[in-house]
């Protein structure tokens, strides 16, 4: 439902008193704001574009006009917890389970969002907004809508889970508020734990994307000399004037120039990105690289092949495309004011390629004007979250149901041919396509190789590495496995790494020399420590953050602690979050300040008690710092918050080795492994667990099993090869070394044990 007329809402902006929570930014502060109202008479054709759209709409007061949902005495049962909605005095209320887990009303403060549904905000102490787990579906009753649901349907969440509403995941300050208003400041404060959060619009206005614009605004008053510098934070528009031309041989569109800038897609990647913040500025013309730090295609987020599996936006998906590569921008596809298609169906895509080729039987295989006749069903299938909201895989992709058949990855045919299995469609491309893409290599069996941990998974890794036509965030990706099966044939990959011309790559390079002995490290990392982007210089900084314990020359020591304060500040930037107080106190054991690591972790356990790094990570300095008991309370408390969480049994386990209570720790270290059979580690330690105990056959045995399922880890290998040379068994003994040695090849004290055993 569109608010009010954009020309009325000017009138109103203009009568209104001051929101107390709208506090524009100073000139001291940096560039000033001026209020899309200071915009509208200049570019009243945009503004119509943008009135009514989602970005308009981003949230609003709740109130008559605003509120979708059904208020008039409905009612959601969700795991034996009902939530009523009601509505009096003017307000709009929703009895449900607070924090405590009691029935109480809470007054819906904003609304969330029009379409494909509507959340609602709840204000809480220490000025949070929290975000309601009830939903309304805004779609029509006959597409399923006009309901309430709940956010997480299929499981229960009570009082105390890490995702129930009133928890720190469902925070707005933190989660939500910088990408659904302008001008957010948002004003957490670590020493009480509270937000003052102010912002200027409380919706995705001009200056969201053209950045503060008083300045455009002044010049803009004072005549708008073209001799003038406009005074725009950043220019969105493409400064060569390149447009795109049709190959009638290729049948695709080219520039007639390439892009001179990325601009228009990294202020669209700010919000449109799954990322965390480095430093949240407004936007002001500097890399996205400069400010975020983007995930990679990591396992959870992404299926091997990148397509999309979390909740991971489009910025990371469009990356991966040849469409990027070519220089095809958000804008090309959307019109960036009411954020609309700009054409609908196969015509958006006919911009660029030739209907005559692509839009054809003989292309797509399909009936014409059948559903899988359109571009967007093969080449950007969706995935639903949040319940109802389908959104498509903007990698653009060609379908590949051979990955399926190979890998498990999912496919379009497959999708909307759900009677189908992936080898029909696999032989069905075959067939359509013989010379087509299923003949060639992917960078999913890299990727899949690293999840699996197969032998193979180094040489797969370092080739994709290696090839500069594969996209940045791809090579990034590999590269962040490459260190697990590091040797003399692929370092040299990962040190290649370091000069790459992305900052992806560079960064994951960088991070992977943690692997590496601290001198060697230092060698390799030193000049990025001064790299133009943020991401590179951090990543450098928390890889020579060890070096700090030592005597360094200025030409060093000045660099080091400029990467490692950006790396602080940047942490800071969400010092609400355990998660960065866990990674503050990593950097702090490591430059062997041991009180303030304890300190940010005890900070994370208050923040939030859930995050199970924490028990672990503090049990561990509570051991170096001698406290056993303390260590050992604290991970039995860990078990009553997460008991089935391996980590903690696996620490217990090697606490209670420790102190010679070896079945007990057995016992411990059988539940990590049950519960993840999927860690080398826990394998490991439960076989060693089984040798102390005098049981060496058993743990023989649960090693060559454990070797079976990770037959690169080294240490499973070396312990296979030192048993059975302690038992005799020599030409066993080398057989395994042997094979660690071909993992290691530069390893000297492999080299050793392979001589000795030779012997």
């Amino acid at each position: 439902m569109p608010r009010t007329p954009w020309i009325l809402a000017l009138c109103l902006i203009g009568c209104q008193p001051s929101d107390p929570q709208v506090d524009p930014i100073s000139e001291a502060e940096g560039p000033a704001f001026a209020g899309s109202a200071s915009c509208l008479s200049c570019h009243a054709d945009q503004a119509e574009l943008w009135a009514g759209s989602h970005h308009d709409l981003a949230m609003q007061p709740a109130n008559a006009a605003t509120v979708l949902g059904d208020f008039e005495d409905a009612s959601l049962e969700h795991f034996g917890s009902t939530s009523h909605f009601t509505q009096r005095e003017g307000g709009f209320f929703v009895n449900t389970a607070g924090p405590d887990g009691e029935a109480r009303d809470y007054k819906v403060a904003w609304v969330f969002g029009v379409a494909p549904l509507q959340q609602y905000l709840v204000e809480f102490p220490g000025g949070r907004m929290q975000t309601l787990p009830t939903c309304w579906d805004t779609r029509p009753a006959d597409q399923g809508g006009q309901r309430w649901f709940h956010i997480y349907p299929d499981e229960p969440i009570p009082a105390g889970d890490e995702l129930h509403w009133t928890g720190p995941n469902q925070t707005w300050n933190f989660m939500c508020a910088s990408c659904h208003s302008t001008g957010l400041k948002k004003g957490y404060d670590p020493k009480s734990n509270e937000y003052k959060t102010t912002w200027l619009e409380d919706d995705v206005s001009c200056e969201t994307c053209h950045g503060p614009a008083q300045a455009h605004v002044s010049w803009a008053q004072a005549g708008a000399s073209p001799n003038v510098p406009n005074g725009l934070a950043i220019s969105l528009a493409d400064a060569n004037g390149g447009v795109w031309e049709m190959d009638s041989e290729t049948g695709n569109a080219v520039r007639s120039v390439e892009r001179s800038s990325r601009a228009q897609t990294e202020t669209c990647a700010r919000c449109h990105s799954r990322r965390s913040v480095l430093h949240e500025t407004p936007v002001d013309g500097s890399s996205f690289h400069d400010n975020y730090r983007l995930s990679l295609l990591d396992e959870g987020l992404y299926h091997a092949d990148g397509q999309i599996l979390d909740e991971v936006y489009v910025y990371g998906s469009f990356l991966q495309s040849k469409m990027h590569t070519k220089g095809v921008t958000c804008g090309d596809c959307h019109d960036p004011h009411s954020a609309r298609l700009r054409f609908e169906g196969n015509a958006l895509c006919a911009q660029c390629h030739l209907p005559e080729k692509y839009d054809a039987p003989e292309h797509h295989h399909h009936a014409p004007d059948s559903a899988g006749a359109q571009c967007v069903e093969c080449h950007m299938p969706t995935r639903t979250y949040m319940v109802v909201d389908p959104r498509r895989d903007h990698s653009l992709r060609v379908p590949r149901p051979d990955l399926s058949v190979e890998l498990g990855t999912p496919n379009a045919c497959t999708q909307c041919h759900d009677d189908q299995s992936a080898t029909w469609a696999a032989d069905a491309v075959r067939e359509w396509f013989p010379e087509g893409r299923s003949t060639q290599p992917h960078f999913a069996r890299a990727l899949h190789a690293a999840r699996t941990g197969s032998s193979s998974a180094g040489s797969l890794l370092a080739e994709i590495v290696a090839s500069p036509e594969q996209p940045a965030i791809v090579r990034a990706t590999a590269l962040s496995h490459l260190p697990t099966y590091v040797d003399q044939t692929t370092f040299p990959t990962m040190a290649a790494g370091l000069a790459d011309p992305s900052p992806l790559v560079r960064a994951a390079a960088v991070d992977g020399l943690q692997v590496l002995p601290l001198q060697q490290r230092a060698n390799l990392a030193f000049t990025l420590l001064e790299d133009p982007a943020r991401l590179v210089r951090v990543n450098a900084g928390r890889t020579l953050a060890s070096f700090t314990t030592q005597q360094l020359p200025d030409l060093i020591a000045t660099p080091l602690n400029a990467a490692l304060a950006e790396l602080h500040d940047a942490e800071m930037e969400s010092a609400e979050r355990a998660s960065s107080h866990v990674n503050l106190a990593q950097i702090a054991t490591e430059q062997d300040h041991l009180a303030d690591a304890i300190a940010h972790l005890r900070t994370a356990l208050s923040l939030e008690p859930h995050f199970v790094p924490v028990y672990v990570n503090l049990a561990d300095l509570l051991r170096r710092e001698g406290d056993e008991t303390e260590a050992e309370s604290l991970l039995r408390a860990g078990l009553k918050i997460a008991p089935g969480n391996p980590a903690l049994h696996h620490a217990l386990g090697l606490l209670l080795a420790r102190t010679d209570r070896l079945h007990d720790a057995l016992n411990s270290l059988s539940q990590a492994m049950g519960l993840a059979p999927g860690e080398a580690r826990f394998a490991y330690a439960h076989a060693l667990a089984l040798d102390s105990l005098g049981n060496r056959a058993g743990a023989i045995a649960a090693l060559e099993q454990a070797q079976r399922t990770f037959p690169t880890d080294r240490e499973i290998l070396h312990a296979l090869a030192t048993l059975h040379r302690d038992e005799g068994h020599k030409e066993v003994a080398l057989g395994w070394a042997k094979k660690l040695q071909a993992l290691s090849p530069g390893d000297e004290s492999v080299g050793k044990l392979v001589e000795e055993l030779e012997g």
